[in-house]
């Protein structure tokens, strides 16, 4: 399959908004993203993080800088502020190159963000 634009969907969730707990949990989610899909960092096009209001210690995008995404574009932004939505939650939207087929990719969702999509495969 030739190489192509595709999308991952990652999210993870802190259980305190502190700039430690944020840089664990966004280095793990980014780890896993690229590592369950094989994906080496020199294909990443760019990385969008989003937040909850509930988190404002530091930016999601410093604590990805620190797994070696430095000279990738990174941006954050607030997650919409839904009744009932996850707290603590940081969210992330990665473009890559990728010979993989979008049905191929496995999103990976961690701690307290592992319900927001049920729907996806394992």
């Amino acid at each position: 399959m030739p190489t192509a634009v595709r999308a991952l969907r990652g999210a993870t969730t802190v259980d305190a908004d502190t700039a430690e707990q944020v840089t664990v949990r966004v280095q793990a989610l980014v780890n896993a993203m690229l590592d369950r899909n094989g994906v080496d960092k020199a294909d990443v096009i760019s990385v969008l993080f989003t937040a909850t209001d509930d988190i404002g210690s530091m930016f999601p995008a410093t604590a990805a800088r620190g797994v070696g995404l430095g000279d990738v574009p990174l941006i954050c932004a607030r997650e919409l502020d839904v009744v009932g939505g996850t707290a603590r939650c940081i969210r992330v939207l990665m473009h890559l190159n990728t010979e993989r087929a979008r049905g191929d990719l496995h999103h990976v969702y961690l701690e307290g963000a592992r319900g927001l999509r049920d729907d996806l495969p394992d």
